[in-house]
């Protein structure tokens, strides 16, 4: 069993953030085993454009996957591609980003291979484990991360006997950063036909037509955010918190709460069904912080909670506390920020 394996999705040639972020994750746990950091591409006219987006991530060897029919993606091309190419190098680690495709596609190449996956892990570390059952000492197991239960317990889960051992991530959990070490850079374009091992059905479904729409905000990216739950009491009152958002050149954000309650569009959703954010300063605005919600947004620079509990749950890991009525800030920041915002 050997290295450390990341599917990079694409869109067209354009590898996705996600898979970024994985390589960066990827080349700390590879580090710490003292192997090498793998990454797979797969796409129809790739070959020379996806390389300068992967690469830098400290990859040691990448696998470009290049001919026609492999875009736009489809499960069982994929599917066997990656099947094959395990069963040759026998990673001990595989990630994929918990997206569309990687929810897709994780659980099959999982179950082919009978190696098990832990879906939307929030961190991934190495570590030993002891089996009491057994009486079994492992070394180096992939401490898979999540949480369980509704976000009431967080959930280490291990794989001590199959192979990979394989994860999904949601975006925005890990941070991306180029590598600054030096790492091999080898790239190889193996033959897309031979890893599809003569499958009638592996090209039977085709994509006759895509429609794919920009995201309507940059959540994910904003250096400031304003986020609002169900405290906000109303979708009027919510509508503040876009003022409030304008005024510091910030986006907003929302719990889980306020979208089911109708506030807010459910792509402003923060936390563990929703975007994980990393802004420099979070403004929670009648947010009570349940476990679900704070586990997208703790790592944030500044939190400032304005709540009327001055118990509310995420007033323990917020840098500052504004006790009471959201109607009552919301419109005074408004102001302030009105009258000294350049």
């Amino acid at each position: 069993m050997n290295n450390v394996f990341v599917y990079c999705e694409i869109e067209e040639t354009t590898v996705a953030e996600v898979s970024q972020e994985l390589l960066t994750k990827g080349r700390k746990l590879a580090n710490q085993l003292g192997v090498d950091l793998n990454a797979i591409v797969i796409g129809t006219g790739i070959k020379g454009k996806v390389e300068d987006q992967i690469l830098p991530y400290g990859v040691d060897k990448l696998f470009v996957f290049d001919a026609e029919g492999l875009f736009p993606y489809t499960s069982a091309p994929h599917t066997d591609i990656i099947i094959n190419l395990f069963k040759e190098e026998e990673p001990q680690i595989a990630l994929m980003g918990a997206t569309v495709i990687g929810r897709d596609l994780g659980p099959r190449v999982s179950s082919s291979l009978t190696s098990g996956l832990t879906a939307d892990c929030t961190s991934l570390e190495i570590g030993d484990y002891d089996d009491k059952k057994s009486g079994k000492h492992y070394d180096n197991l992939l401490y898979q991360i999540r949480p369980a239960f509704g976000g009431n317990i967080v959930a280490t889960i291990v794989n001590p006997d199959h192979r990979p051992q394989m994860a999904t991530v949601r975006s925005g959990v890990m941070q991306k950063a180029l590598y600054e070490g030096k790492a091999k850079g080898e790239v190889v374009y193996p033959d897309a036909e031979k890893y599809l091992a003569g499958d009638p059905l592996a090209k039977a479904v085709k994509v006759i037509d895509r429609h794919v729409e920009a995201a309507k905000n940059n959540l994910k990216g904003a250096p400031i955010v304003v986020a609002g739950g169900y405290g906000m009491g109303s979708k009027e009152a919510f509508d503040q918190l876009f003022v409030l958002a304008k005024e510091l050149h910030g986006e907003v954000g929302a719990s889980r709460a306020a979208v089911d309650a109708g506030f807010v569009e459910a792509d402003r959703q923060v936390g563990q069904t929703g975007v994980t954010v990393h802004p420099k300063v979070y403004i929670a605005c009648g947010i009570s912080g349940q476990i679900q919600h704070i586990s997208g947004m703790q790592d944030s620079g500044i939190i400032i909670s304005v709540n009327n509990d001055p118990d509310a749950p995420i007033n323990k890991i917020a840098d500052y506390v504004v006790v009471g009525n959201v109607e009552d800030v919301v419109p005074k920041l408004i102001k302030y920020y009105k009258k000294n915002s350049k």
